[in-house]
């Protein structure tokens, strides 16, 4: 019995190696380096790749040598059924045909001329975060319910469909929904108002409820694959990003395993920005804290990962009536400060003097 046991165990290695020399086979870290150096590098150009590992690829959603470059060894060696040093390489390999090693800061001066801002439809508060929602970055809105966190997403998801000469970018929408907050009557209004077709509008908007935390982050790992299939996606709003995460990790036993997740989720969506150069714009709800004897103990959920993750963080409260106030918590080039702001049928606005 023994003697079976270890012949079967002996067979089982052989056909894993027999596996793994196939792939390192199929993919030659050499060919691979010595391709040509190109901004629009495709997975096809890398002469190393077969077939079969290109179906892998696209099946998991890496349509372009970009998904290859920003994702991570071990992710990539699950996909591919490959050993991760290798996954490694072909990372780094992909990586340096895509310029992304050290620039100078000229450099990066011209690739910032890429980022696009969507119009919040007031100009305050354009202002107070640099000109609108911003491509390539996350921007999070938390505050009490009702202080208008979700009425700023509504409004993004209409003015992301206008000519970029009005503020927008001629794109669609993705929303992932985790509290039913979605309403397409919403959008009808404030697409009237904007002289949109509020069917089109609404067409230009592909919507998921997440009903798990898991849920939640496997959409976002899916979205990918409307760019594959042609959607011309400009922007991608959760709203909000912590409600199915603080239902689901509940007490301080959890709170490692939550914030690990929340973690890799939130960088998840900021590949997505880079990689597409598009807004990632993201709710977040709030806590009290009963420590804060003097001052506004209001505070974020999500804690120090959430906040050194987002690009832009907002903090916007209920004032008198129609009347939000945002307060710009970070940035990573405009000063803090506050912009007030209407909410009216018709959409954002600013507050006449």
């Amino acid at each position: 019995m023994i003697n079976m046991a270890r012949k079967k165990e002996t067979e089982e290695i052989s056909e894993t190696s027999e596996e793994s020399e196939d792939v390192l086979e199929d993919i030659k870290i050499s060919e691979l380096e010595n391709a040509p150096v190109s901004e629009n590098f495709k997975i096809e150009d890398i002469s190393g790749i077969g077939a079969a590992t290109i179906k892998k690829l696209r099946d998991a959603g890496y349509t372009d040598a970009m998904g290859i470059a920003t994702s991570n060894p071990t992710t990539l060696a699950e996909i591919c059924e490959m050993g991760e040093p290798t996954a490694a390489k072909i990372i780094q390999a992909v990586r340096s045909k895509l310029k992304m090693d050290f620039v100078t800061g000229m450099d990066f001066l011209e690739k910032m001329k890429n980022v696009k801002k969507i119009t919040t439809s007031s100009k305050a508060l354009d202002a107070l975060i640099g000109g609108g929602v911003e491509s390539q970055a996350i921007t999070e809105a938390y505050g009490a319910y009702g202080s208008g966190k979700s009425q700023l997403a509504f409004q993004l998801a209409v003015n992301v469909q206008l000519p970029e000469d009005q503020g927008g970018l001629n794109g669609m929408v993705v929303w992932v929904d985790t509290e039913a907050t979605f309403r397409p009557s919403r959008i009808i209004q404030l697409a009237k108002a904007k002289g949109l077709d509020p069917e089109k509008t609404l067409q230009n908007i592909k919507v998921a409820r997440a009903f798990s935390a898991d849920h939640q982050v496997l959409l976002v790992e899916r979205i990918p694959e409307l760019f594959a299939k042609g959607f011309n996606i400009k922007l991608v709003i959760i709203d909000s990003l912590t409600s199915i995460f603080r239902s689901e990790y509940v007490g301080r036993g959890t709170l490692a395993e939550r914030q690990q997740k929340l973690n890799k989720h939130i960088h998840d969506l900021q590949r997505l920005a880079d990689r597409y150069n598009i807004a990632i714009y993201v709710t977040n709800q709030v806590m009290s804290r009963p420590d804060i004897f003097f001052g506004d103990p209001t505070a974020a959920v999500g804690g120090h990962i959430l906040g050194h993750a987002s690009t832009y963080r907002l903090y916007l409260r209920h004032s008198k009536g129609e009347k939000r106030v945002a307060r710009l918590v970070d940035s990573p080039s405009m000063p803090e400060g506050e912009a007030a702001f209407n909410i009216t049928e018709d959409g954002l606005s600013d507050i006449e003097s």
